[in-house]
């Protein structure tokens, strides 16, 4: 597939046995994690963070990084896939968010984009270069780390990441117009107020525990994540320029439309994957997206 190409069948269409998985998906108890996941934390910059493992650490390294009010847990149903195809998959809570709420700025700071790539480097650094997933606000994180230490890095992968710098939320369907006049608090407080009640009709399953995960997550690092957001520096030239494989990763209804994406794409010299979900693929597409990411490694290892 060449660079930028949408590949048939990433939609949804055809018989394609990925898709049949995805459609077929039971409403789990996301509190439980996969058979053999190994739970730790790690001592990163900015506090402790809660970490999640999956398969034989002898394994080529995947690391997934959930965004703002996300966890680890957002890919239970992800990093068995990738590691039944021969990977070892790490994952952490953002500082501030569920199990890793302690971490985060010193009294009286706030939660930054160099406190966070702090973070990640220090994370990759610890285990040597990986196959990385950014999930949308921490795909930022990614591509900036990714300037800084491409040795880090053997392929990226932006699921649902903002597609535009700047204020990355003008371009969101239907509120985009209006989203400068927000803060980063009131954003958050209404993105907060969205996933509670349940506007992405969820499962119940699922629904209970993104509520029950709100009870750790402090809400100064979901105002302070919402306000980066609204000061996304364009780096893509510079990701471009590294030669690292990049796929971007998006559902269909996702908050950005397509065509952002798509652009966002082109800008970056990357595959673009569309899938017929939202915002959360690894929930709802987690085949689909992982056999587009094992096609990525593949590319980015020679084989």
């Amino acid at each position: 597939m060449s660079i930028g190409e949408r590949r048939p069948g990433l939609s949804g269409g055809g018989d394609d046995e990925a898709v049949r998985l995805d459609a077929a998906l039971p409403d789990i108890d996301w509190s439980v994690a996969p058979v053999g996941t190994v739970f730790s934390r790690f001592a990163a910059p900015s506090g402790e963070l809660a970490v999640a493992s999956l398969g034989d650490p002898a394994d080529p390294r995947v690391v997934l990084v959930p965004g703002a009010t996300g966890s680890k847990e957002d890919f239970y149903l992800l990093a068995p896939i990738l590691v039944a195809a021969g990977y070892h998959v790490e994952s952490y809570d953002l500082a501030g968010q569920y199990e890793s709420a302690a971490a985060g700025p010193v009294a009286g700071g706030r939660y930054t984009y160099e406190l966070f790539v702090a973070d990640f480097l220090a994370f990759l650094g610890s285990g040597g270069p990986a196959h990385v997933l950014g999930y949308s606000f921490a795909g930022i994180v990614a591509e900036i780390a990714l300037v800084q230490r491409p040795d880090l890095f053997r392929s990226l992968t932006l699921l649902t990441s903002p597609p535009e710098p700047g204020q990355s939320f003008r371009g969101i369907r239907i509120i985009g117009p209006f989203s400068r006049f927000v803060t980063g608090r009131q954003g958050a407080g209404l993105m907060i107020w969205g996933i509670v009640t349940n506007r992405n009709r969820v499962g119940d399953n699922r629904l209970a525990f993104v509520r029950d995960r709100f009870e750790l997550t402090r809400r100064s690092s979901v105002d302070d994540i919402i306000g980066l957001m609204k000061r996304v520096p364009d780096v893509r030239s510079q990701v471009a320029a590294t030669g690292i494989p990049v796929l971007v990763a998006t559902g269909d209804h996702d908050l950005w439309p397509t065509h952002l994406h798509a652009a966002n794409a082109e800008a970056l010299g990357a595959r673009l994957a569309v899938y017929r979900t939202g915002h959360s693929p690894c929930e709802t597409a987690p085949h689909q997206l992982g056999r587009d990411m094992l096609a990525l490694f593949r590319e980015a290892e020679g084989r």
